[in-house]
């Protein structure tokens, strides 16, 4: 899919009154040099509330995959989407990131009323859809929204880990740490890595 599509996307006004049901959504994975951008979309249910729902960034690993099997056992229902290293790196990180989010729309096995995305910027959808600043921290399905991303694509990058132990996935989740830093200045860049980078595109001595 074409980048532009995602471009100047206009929403219809959030009504609020409208009846139905509320999905949230939220991404995990844009400021990381590798592995894709995971998004998830959730729609709670009302009749089994689950406390402590916070920003994912805010809670510990433990606490995470512990709301992580709470969501997936409680909420109405919930879904992944994600886009590739590859399409991260043809399309634009932001482009990527609205497409994931639109992906895990889509793959809801209920259509909601309306969509609340963390952030600024919306996904073409087929639903009202509003975005909101802080969402992960504000608005509880947002938050569950963002735990389930986080935590799937932590357990990716252990997953990476195993295969390529050398850049120290499990560590630092793909981000520009110093240690990741050395690493590819020693090793290169993986499959993993997102050449559209500049950190690992400087490595591959042909940064643009």
């Amino acid at each position: 899919m074409r980048s532009k599509s995602f471009l100047g996307a206009r929403q219809a006004s959030l009504d609020w009154g409208t009846l139905g049901l509320i999905a949230g959504v939220d991404e995990a994975g844009r400021g990381p040099l590798a592995g894709p951008v995971v998004a998830a979309a959730v729609i709670l249910d009302p009749e089994r509330p689950i406390d402590g729902l916070a920003d994912s960034k805010k809670l510990a690993p433990k606490r995470r995959e512990a709301l992580a099997e709470r969501i997936r056992a409680d909420a109405l229902c919930w879904a992944l989407g994600e886009a590739s290293v590859e399409e991260i790196d043809r399309l634009n990180i932001l482009q990527a990131t609205l497409l994931a989010m639109q992906r895990a729309v889509a793959a809801l096995r209920l259509r909601p009323a309306r969509v609340l995305v963390d952030g600024n910027r919306l996904p073409v959808l087929d639903v009202l859809a509003e975005a909101v600043v802080g969402g992960d921290a504000s608005v509880a399905e947002i938050s569950a929204a963002s735990i389930l991303a986080k935590v799937h694509r932590d357990r990716w990058c252990l997953e990476i880990d195993r295969l390529h132990p050398q850049y120290g996935f499990a560590a630092h989740k793909g981000y520009g740490t110093a240690a990741h830093l050395a690493a590819l200045r020693t090793h290169g860049p993986c499959e993993w890595h997102r050449r559209s980078f500049a950190p690992v595109a400087q490595w591959r001595g042909d940064e643009r």
